[in-house]
């Protein structure tokens, strides 16, 4: 990790390395016809479980959906709504692929707080929501 990007990492089940090789390995089921860019995202659970999602593209873009929102929409198909981190990965080895904006904005719906991991040609970046997306919208009042 770069050193401005450090964050404590408080799972020892998991660590950041292994999310993001489980974000990579989903990536390989992505549905991307059209950009050929495959995109996987692995969402840890407050219980130590893990989430996955990958993007599906569609013919009319604005349709296509990301692997965060993937991830999100299965975490609360099977009743979980405690997100505590988030790797994402997709393109070659050390591809930046942090969330876009709209995705910054879903994950900060769950969890604000969320650690977000991702690639980088100087190696794993750790940050969270909030620093990704500062002044996130929102209809109720945050702690």
């Amino acid at each position: 990790m770069e050193e401005r990007e450090k964050l404590y990492w408080p799972w020892p089940d998991i660590s950041a390395e292994a999310l993001l090789k489980k974000a990579q390995a989903v990536a390989e089921r992505a549905y991307a016809p059209h950009s050929r860019f495959k995109v996987g995202a692995a969402l840890l659970m407050s219980d130590g479980s893990v989430v996955l999602g990958c993007n599906v593209e569609n013919s009319s873009y604005g349709l296509t959906i990301c692997e965060e929102m993937s991830a999100i929409a299965g975490m609360v198909s099977i009743g979980h709504m405690d997100p505590v981190a988030i790797a994402v990965a997709g393109g070659k080895s050390g591809t930046p692929c942090p969330p876009c904006g709209a995705c910054r904005q879903v994950l900060a719906e769950f969890n604000p707080d969320m650690l977000v991991v991702f690639e980088s040609p100087n190696g794993i970046i750790v940050m969270t929501v909030n620093q990704l997306l500062p002044l996130s919208f929102s209809l109720t009042e945050r702690k």
